[in-house]
């Protein structure tokens, strides 16, 4: 039902959207090296693949970004040494991913991937059973890269309460994303690899980058936590 409602509306939200598009504050990745390494111990790979979060949108630097908070955060709770790699990719939806950025990765093997892709599906009104499609080529082409590697896939943030979002464009695309992180939630159980980490964090101004739509160095900490502990989880419970 909401599905079809935000498709009546859509006419109604075009002017908005597209206002919101031109007058946004554009942000860069994170500044440094996409690759590093963090504790010590029994070296472990981790890979993280996706949107603008994983780029570090955001953060200063990628070790205060997603990708370097969670490979603490795992150094940390498994007492061993993370080699972290981030390949992030600004405005990725998964169409992109699958047919632009993830053909020209090299092959790899990784003990931990992370991957963070959909809040471009959702506001470039990709469809739900597009989605879906989607989402389960790029989980398949993730677990057969690593056949043995744990996958911890970032569910969709509200986006019903990003400061950036004018309502009732913000109201919408909120809806979407509930809907959008519902089926990511039951794609991601059929794949015993992949668990799923929710983004569940206080929406207060704090938690936001300075454009009121991307994670602060604040979020990334929480955030990076989660997926650890995640982590962490499935491989006490293998």
């Amino acid at each position: 039902m909401r599905s079809l409602l935000f498709w009546l509306a859509f006419p109604f939200l075009v002017p908005q959207a597209l206002w919101l598009r031109r007058t946004a504050p554009r942000f860069a990745g994170a500044a440094g090296p996409n690759q590093g390494s963090v504790g010590a111990g029994e070296p472990r790979t981790l890979v993280a693949i996706g949107d603008s979060i994983i780029a570090g949108v955001g953060a200063s630097e990628f070790s205060k970004a997603l990708v370097g908070q969670a490979a603490l955060a795992l150094s940390e709770s498994l007492n061993c040494e993370i080699r972290w790699l981030a390949h992030g990719y600004i405005g990725a939806n998964t169409s992109k991913l699958l047919n632009i950025h993830m053909p020209e990765l090299p092959d790899f093997q990784a003990d931990i991937i992370i991957a963070s892709v959909g809040v471009n599906d959702i506001t470039s009104v990709t469809s739900l059973p597009r989605w879906r499609r989607n989402l389960r080529m790029l989980l398949r082409q993730l677990t057969a890269s690593s056949n043995k590697g744990i996958i911890a896939f970032a569910g969709l943030p509200p986006l019903g309460a990003f400061p950036l979002l004018p309502q009732p464009l913000r109201a919408a695309l909120g809806f979407r994303a509930v809907d959008f992180d519902r089926e990511a939630r039951r794609i991601v159980a059929e794949f015993p690899q992949v668990v799923y980490v929710p983004i569940d964090f206080e929406t207060s101004p704090e938690m936001f980058a300075a454009d009121g739509y991307h994670p602060s160095e604040s979020s990334y900490v929480i955030f990076g936590e989660s997926v650890s502990r995640k982590i962490v989880e499935r491989l006490v419970d293998c």
